[in-house]
């Protein structure tokens, strides 16, 4: 009988250290979640003071105001934009290479680059149609008829020094593409506001 109730103290005694230790260690934790909470939400109200002292209310004025700037704003950093982009698409276009020496491949990758120019010059085009005049607009739509003949007569010009040869249709292709990236520049720089 004396050995079961040293048995049970030892029980009772591991049982109430062991709830000791779990309670000091949620003690614990919970001081260190309610820590954690208070930095979050100091953070957050930081935050919040910083957006409050950005927020500005805007009047009817200043509204008109603000869309008139920002839509001189859009344009011109539209056309910037499109010639960040044009550069950065010749640079990786430059940068493509056949995968072998054959006729086949080296027309690939010309085809392949004016797939993307002429992409863009149709993309450069429509935002023109939103942007410009009608009058302004109806003049450029006759002088891209003309330019497309002109880009496709001179391609074709071209690939006559080797017609009937394996060549010709790639030196079309190669005029074509490299006429159509001029033009894309020459549109953002000459009629895109």
């Amino acid at each position: 009988m004396t050995i079961v109730l040293v048995a049970l103290a030892a029980c009772g005694n591991s049982s109430n250290q062991s709830q000791n230790n779990n309670s000091t260690q949620s003690t614990n934790e919970d001081s260190l979640n309610a820590d954690l909470t208070k930095k979050a939400l100091s953070a957050s109200d930081s935050n919040t003071e910083k957006d409050d002292e950005n927020e500005k209310v805007d009047t009817p004025n200043n509204e008109v105001k603000k869309d008139k700037d920002s839509s001189t704003n859009n344009t011109s950093s539209q056309k910037e934009e499109y010639l960040k982009k044009f550069n950065d698409t010749k640079k990786e276009m430059d940068e493509k290479k056949p995968t072998d020496d054959t006729t086949y491949a080296l027309k690939k990758v010309e085809g392949d680059r004016y797939d993307v120019w002429d992409g863009l010059l149709n993309e450069v085009y429509d935002v023109l149609k939103k942007q410009l005049p009608s009058e302004e607009m109806a003049k450029l739509r006759n002088e891209q008829r003309e330019w497309i003949e002109y880009r496709d007569q001179s391609a074709k010009e071209a690939s006559l020094k080797y017609k009937g040869g394996t060549m010709e249709q790639l030196e079309y292709v190669t005029v074509q593409n490299n006429l159509t990236e001029k033009r894309c520049f020459e549109l953002v720089r000459e009629y895109m506001k």
